[in-house]
Formats: structure tokens, sequence, C-alpha cells
């Protein structure tokens, strides 16, 4: 009677533990999902607040904007894309080398002390500031994530996870400019930033509490840091070459000089992955046709 009696006990160990994964693995859904979510609706919310923020900053402007206060508040949305663009790179190869579930943490906890500094922002220039810290935070979530959620959910449901982040995530751009007008019309622009406390403590509970501990797979490898400056460098200097283009003119030496400047720099990045022995970026990923087509 004792052996059945232990190996029904087994079997019930062994279902409760299967259950708890199968539960577990939904949570880490829910907190990846909150964290996508914000991610991408603080990238556009703030659009439909420019003229609010400015007319907050310089009372005294009228409500037609004056260029000098358009080409100052805009920093807050430019910088924000700008620094997510660059860092989304060196934070998932981060991630690789120090465990995802950290970066991913982190990068919750930068945005919610990021995100209650943007709503106490005293000046235009300290939003410009506070926002770009935000972005750190929103690149270190959004870097991360795909690959919680891989490590998390079985093959055969992989592509329903990744399918739902990114419905969260084209959520959030199509959300922000309208939840954005209304709170601000309800409340305050800073509202918009404050909102983001409450919700992003929760997702950070759940993170901490549900999604596993990784470690890394190769601790013998080694960062690139050269690359990673040299393609953050690159990224802005063309991003904000074609941000400006049309404000400045195409044929401005300032454009030109900031696109050839791009060029070299994103061809140095090529050459340095391609002789780096733990490259940022392994470009034999483009040996696939389906990959490099789908690109």
């Amino acid at each position: 009677m004792q052996p059945q009696s232990q190996q029904r006990q087994e079997e019930f160990t062994s279902t409760k533990r299967s259950h708890d994964a199968s539960n577990q693995k939904w949570w880490v859904l829910i907190a990846i999902g909150i964290g996508t979510f914000m991610s991408a609706l603080d990238g556009s919310v703030v659009n439909t607040l420019l003229p609010v923020i400015s007319r907050s900053f310089n009372p005294q402007s009228s409500v037609s904007l004056g260029s000098a206060d358009v080409a100052q508040v805009e920093w807050v949305v430019t910088i924000y894309l700008l620094v997510l663009s660059g860092l989304l790179l060196s934070f998932g190869r981060l991630g690789d080398l120090r465990g995802h579930k950290i970066v991913y943490v982190s990068g919750f906890a930068i945005f919610l002390f990021s995100s209650a500094l943007c709503g106490l922002a005293p000046t235009a220039m300290a939003l410009i500031i506070f926002r770009s810290i935000q972005a750190i935070g929103a690149a270190m979530l959004s870097a991360n994530s795909p690959a919680i959620l891989t490590k998390s959910f079985p093959a055969r449901q992989r592509g329903q996870a990744l399918g739902l982040q990114a419905t969260m995530t084209y959520m959030g751009l199509t959300v922000g400019p309208s939840l954005g007008g209304w709170i601000a019309d309800q409340f305050s622009w800073r509202a918009v930033f404050y909102i983001n406390v409450p919700v992003i403590l929760i997702a950070l509970f759940l993170s901490l509490r549900y999604i596993p501990t990784d470690k890394p797979e190769k601790q013998t490898e080694t960062f690139d840091l050269k690359g990673a400056a040299v393609f953050m460098a690159g990224l802005v200097a063309l991003l904000y070459g074609l941000n400006q283009g049309h404000a400045l003119g195409w044929t401005n030496p300032i454009i030109l000089g900031l696109l050839v400047f791009a060029t070299i720099l994103i061809a140095w990045f090529i050459f340095l992955e391609l002789n780096h022995p733990f490259p940022m970026l392994d470009l034999r990923l483009f040996a696939s046709g389906l990959f490099s087509s789908s690109v």
C-alpha cells in the first residue's frame, strides 16, 4: 500500500507543479503586456500634448506657438524615440549576458522613477532630460520582453504569446494620443505621467513575483562596448538627420553631414561586428532568406 500511496502523492505533486507553471506563464504575459503597453503608450501619448506643455512652460505664448517654442518642445517626443531606438540592441545583448529578468525589472524601476520626474518637471529642458531617462527604461523593457516570453511559453504557444505582446504594442500606440488628450483635458498634462506610477507598480510586483530568474547561458562572452557606442551614435545621427531634414532642408550642410556621418558609422559598425568574437548583432542571421526579406 505504501508504494501506491507514494506514487499517488508524486502524481499529485507533478500535476500541481504543472498547473502552477501553466498559471505562471500567463502572469508573466500580463506583466510583459503591461510593460509593452506602457512603453508604447508613452511613445505616442505626448504627441497631442505638445501645445499644452509649451503653454504650461511659456504662459505668455499665444495659442499659435512660435517656431522657437515648437523647436524646443518637440524634443520631448524626439529624444524619447532617439534614445529608445539607439539602445534597444545594447540592452537586448546585455540581457543575454546578465539575465533578461534583472535588466527587465531594472527597466521598470527606471521607467517608474522617470515617469514621476516627468510629471514634476519644472522646465521644458528638465522634461526633455527626464524623457530621455524614461526612454532608457523603455528600451530595457522592449529589448528583453520577447526573450522572457520565449523562455516562459512552450514552443506550441510562443506564437500566441508574441502575437499578444505585439497587440499590446499597437494598442499603446493607438490609444496614446486620444487617452493623453482626455487626461490632459480632465486633469493636467502632468497627470499623463503620474498615471504611469500605480500601473507600473503593479507590473513591477508581477514581474518580481512571476518572471523566473534566468542565468546567462555563456559566462565567457563579453559585451561589445565599442559596437554599442558606434551603433548608438550612427543611429542617432541617421534618425536626427531624417527628423530635421524637413525643417532645415535636405541640402543643408548640417543634414548632409549627419547623413554621411551616419553612413560611415553604420559601415564601421558592420565591420566591427564581422570581426568581433561576440558581436552585438550576429550578421549571420541575414544569411537566412526569410529573415532578410522580412527585415
